[in-house]
């Protein structure tokens, strides 16, 4: 049993969807990508029905993870987030993943099924987060729901550069890519509010690696 975070992603109105085996590989492929920014201590995999699973070391991992997904993935495909921290069991290995089970799971599991509730109230909220530590649960999602707010109101050229910066680009290859200014994109990112954004998942980053995972909470 170790301390780590595990993320459940679940696919919002998969039953409406045309083609959920080609959402599905999409959905694969954009977290493989997502990975390869942000190392995960175990791959993604599907699980039944329309979900997705994922194990970070940290919670700040988890938010930066969620919150490139978001971004990257096609309009069509939207995914709703539980993360939970603690601990994680492994049972078993199945034929399409590991048979888990543990604190970590359970807390990720409310915390989607509280996302569903409040997206049935059209909260644009996506994503979801719990532990044993309710200051942190409390804090962390205040940050998750002000940052799915700024993800949605997001246009279409805004979704883009915050997507090519989050995954690497600069402010001139992004707009290279867009053909426009470097200074057209500078201003969109603080219009739209995605430059906070970047500097939110800055932070993230250093403080998750400063962090030693055995005392993730």
């Amino acid at each position: 049993m170790v301390q780590a975070v595990g993320v459940i992603a679940d696919i919002v109105g998969s039953r409406r969807m045309t083609d959920r085996a080609a959402a599905q590989r999409v959905i694969a492929q954009t977290f493989a990508e997502t990975e390869a920014v942000v190392s995960s201590v175990r791959a993604a995999w599907a699980t039944v029905g329309d979900e997705f699973q994922v194990i970070v070391a940290t919670w700040q991992d988890a938010l930066r993870v969620t919150l490139r997904l978001q971004v990257l993935l096609p309009e069509a495909i939207q995914l709703r987030y539980g993360i939970g921290a603690g601990e994680i069991n492994t049972l078993e290995e199945g034929e399409s993943g590991p048979i888990q089970d543990g604190t970590a799971w359970l807390h990720a599991r409310a915390a989607i099924e509280d996302v569903e509730d409040r997206q049935q109230r059209r909260d644009e909220v996506l994503t979801g987060f719990g532990c044993d530590d309710a200051d942190l649960v409390a804090a962390v999602n205040a940050q998750l729901s002000f940052r799915d707010h700024v993800v949605a109101r997001l246009k279409a050229r805004e979704r883009r550069l915050l997507a090519a910066l989050l995954f690497g680009s600069t402010q001139q290859e992004a707009a290279q890519t867009e053909r426009i200014s470097q200074a057209a994109v500078s201003q969109a990112l603080h219009r739209s509010g995605a430059m906070a954004l970047l500097e939110a998942d800055d932070m993230l980053a250093v403080s998750s690696d400063a962090k030693d995972p055995k005392e993730d909470a």
